[in-house]
């Protein structure tokens, strides 16, 4: 008779992670002591955005229409889909990690996958953030050649990922 599950390997190498770091530490182990660093970093930084965002995810969920999202992103929204996920995904903080929910809220309410897909390609490189501390450092010709030249990209991969994992049947996983 087992009293006892035994642990998922995600928690059990998780732990031994904690472990190599506090050992790192006690005996001045600098890659270990830098990594232990690097995570607490990016540690804070998730904890500061992913709440927010988490929140605004909620809000949508309850303000947006599933109605609004088909009619704009789902299969009748045509080639504006796309502009229209460039336009919400220009003023997105915090980088790619924190579209991902807002992503998968697009699609359980109606989004094309082919749509959703531009978003996150236009999360990684049209955000608006991103693009004026470019602009600093390599100018605003670059950027602007830049953003001209991704946009069209963004959605012809996006277009045509999205085309051949529907042929293929892929759906993404729905609500537990």
């Amino acid at each position: 008779m087992k009293f006892f599950k035994r642990p998922p390997i995600k928690l059990i190498l998780f732990v031994f992670f904690l472990f190599f770091i506090g050992v790192s530490f006690f005996i001045s182990y600098t890659p270990g002591i830098k990594i232990g660093y690097n995570f607490k970093d990016f540690l804070l930084q998730m904890l500061m955005i992913l709440p927010p965002v988490f929140i605004l995810i909620g809000l949508f969920d309850v303000w947006v229409k599933r109605d609004t999202i088909i009619k704009h992103l789902g299969k009748d929204g045509g080639m504006m889909s796309y502009l229209w996920v460039f336009i919400l995904a220009a003023p997105m903080a915090g980088g790619l990690l924190p579209s991902f929910p807002i992503a998968y809220a697009l699609h359980q309410k109606g989004a094309r996958l082919s749509v959703v897909l531009t978003f996150l390609g236009a999360v990684g490189v049209g955000r608006v953030p991103m693009v004026f501390f470019e602009s600093l450092f390599l100018g605003w010709r670059f950027s602007v050649i830049r953003i001209l030249t991704s946009i069209p990209l963004v959605i012809v991969s996006g277009i045509v990922l999205g085309k051949i994992l529907e042929k293929h049947g892929y759906e993404l996983p729905k609500k537990s």
